[in-house]
């Protein structure tokens, strides 16, 4: 039977998008489904959103590190003996500037100086712009995702199809949109994911956000984060709904007021989601308390890794409760009280971000063969659901959501699917990055995960960036490199956190990706003064170990020296 479409992509997401656009290249037919009852995945417009605002947070961080390199980053309000003077009073009072210069005498700086006091006490606190960080943002979001719009992908031929589908089997496999029966070759699945909303008793009763709509509701009318005393109304008794609405939050008073950034925060959840902005919130000025049910904030990863981060985000004042799961939430005179573990928290706004659930629901996919679980769909190593014409990729698959990842996947399954079969995906190559501040990235195997499967014929080495020139001179001297190696120096796996983390880890995936050993690692001498430099002094640690490791071989060099001093 004549086919419409060589592949069908169905959801509008970042990796469907681009396999969409990957396709066009072979000179596929390709249509995308854009389904209208979805909302966009995560690894999309919101991402990029938070990434930005991140990124707020880090330069704000900066600015209050200056001083300790000798720059005072405070304002200035020592007062000018003419027209400035006159600038910064007109500036505070509204006056109108005079045309001529305006002579000041010492009782007139003196009252000055006692207007502008009341301003002199939050002079060494950097503010920030709540709507101006939010238009930058927007315009961020805006740039980068021009390269995947409707109108680019139109352009090199993808078909967008607008409306709710779902697949069908008979009388042949097909996907039906706006009553129009579309038939393909081949079918891929990248719908995204939505938050995960976790069963808490009490939760349909108060109002929380997640990742995805936390900055939409912000009050961006108070200009400044710093120092205010903001109050809202909170619902009273009768306010309470006890079911949730069809977005899973209650309409009550609650839902009317604003988030108030400079709030009271509890964020939920071990996800990087939630860690990366628990840190930002708190660099903007909130008080954050984060909680977890893991014995560490990144169970998934490096231990070692995950109780730095911890302490970097203690010292920043996030209150850290491990192993303390969430089980109820009440209200108790007009107060937001959180049951966490053995203690009761009173907070004013929730973040949960405890992970994502993917988007498949309306797809009748249980009607074409296609199994899935809670978190996402079975498939083998060709991205193939059980369902052989139908693949998937990105975080509608589970696991981590990262957007290089997803594009992996996405290049995997449009190989398969155009052509033969016989591509499968290989992770042990692809490093991934954790945004918080020391930034934690990674590829391979961690050290346990090394250990159990290769037990004692594993290396370990590390290396510090408190030893590197650069580190010193840039202030940034939190972290570590280290190597997972097994003893002939194959590198199992690497772990840096620390500051450029996100742009080192690239050199090692390669080693991997490419079988090379640690060795040839040893011998590339970086640039100096840089922290690359981190790479090559953990691999020197590597032959330093080695050396010391071979008692023979020390012996010999041993008595080697001592014949040739007395030869």
């Amino acid at each position: 039977m004549t086919k419409d479409y060589d592949l069908i992509v169905i959801g509008n997401s970042r990796a469907g998008a681009y396999a969409a656009l990957a396709a066009t290249y072979l000179k596929a037919r390709v249509a995308l489904i854009e389904p209208e009852n979805l909302q966009s995945n995560w690894l999309g417009q919101e991402a990029l959103y938070n990434q930005a605002l991140m990124q707020v947070g880090r330069v704000l961080q900066q600015v209050r590190k200056a001083p300790k390199f000798g720059i005072d980053s405070a304002i200035n309000y020592s007062i000018p003996d003419t027209a400035e003077l006159e600038k910064q009073l007109v500036k505070q009072s509204g006056e109108v500037c005079r045309d001529e210069p305006w002579q000041v005498g010492e009782a007139e700086k003196e009252d000055i100086r006692t207007y502008l006091s009341p301003l002199e006490s939050t002079a060494h606190f950097p503010t920030v712009e709540i709507p101006d960080a939010m238009e930058w943002a927007e315009m961020v979001v805006s740039t980068c995702s021009e390269a995947t719009s409707p109108a680019i992908l139109a352009s090199f031929g993808v078909d967008i199809i607008s409306g709710n589908g779902e697949f069908c089997r008979l009388p042949h496999l097909g996907f039906v949109v706006n009553n129009r029966r579309l038939r393909a070759r081949a079918y891929l699945i990248a719908t995204g994911s939505c938050p995960e909303i976790p069963d808490i008793d009490g939760l349909e009763t108060i109002r929380y956000c997640t990742p995805r709509d936390i900055w939409k509701y912000v009050d961006t009318s108070k200009g400044k984060v710093i120092g205010a005393n903001l109050t809202d109304t909170v619902p009273q008794e009768t306010d309470k709904v006890t079911k949730p609405s069809p977005q899973g939050k209650p309409k009550n008073l609650e839902e009317t007021i604003p988030f108030q950034l400079q709030k009271n925060w509890l964020v939920v959840g071990s996800t990087p989601n939630a860690i990366e902005l628990a840190q930002t919130l708190a660099r903007l000025d909130c008080q954050v308390t984060l909680a977890v049910s893991e014995a560490l904030i990144f169970p998934q990863e490096d231990a070692e890794a995950s109780r730095l981060v911890q302490a970097q985000l203690e010292a920043e004042g996030i209150r850290v409760l491990t192993q303390s799961p969430v089980t109820q939430i009440k209200w108790i005179e007009g107060k937001k009280w959180v049951q966490v573990g053995n203690r009761a928290i009173e907070t004013d706004e929730i973040l949960l971000a405890t992970g994502q659930t993917p988007n498949i629901e309306s797809l009748n996919l249980a009607g074409v063969g296609v199994k899935f679980f809670r978190k996402g769909l079975k498939l083998n190593p060709k991205l193939q659901t059980t369902n052989p014409r139908i693949y998937a990729c990105g975080d509608v698959i589970g696991g981590y959501q990262f957007d290089h990842i997803a594009e992996y996947e996405a290049s995997i399954a449009i190989k398969n699917a155009l052509f033969f079969p016989r591509w499968t995906v290989d992770y042990q190559g692809i490093p991934w990055a954790i945004f918080t501040d020391p930034t934690l990235a990674r590829v391979g195997l961690t050290e346990a995960q090394a250990r159990r499967r290769y037990g004692k014929n594993v290396w370990v080495v590390r290396q510090y960036f408190k030893t590197l020139d650069k580190a010193q001179i840039l202030g940034e001297t939190t972290g570590f490199c280290k190597l997972v190696l097994r003893r002939n120096g194959t590198i199992l796996g690497g772990l840096i956190v620390g500051a450029n983390a996100d742009e080192l880890i690239g050199a090692i995936a390669l080693l991997i990706r490419h079988k090379i050993k640690v060795g040839s690692l040893a011998k590339m001498p970086q640039a100096s003064p840089t922290m690359s430099e981190i790479l090559y002094k953990t691999a020197q640690e590597w032959q330093r170990q080695r050396l010391e490791d071979n008692k023979i071989l020390q012996n010999l060099l041993e008595s080697f020296f001592n014949w040739r001093r007395k030869w």
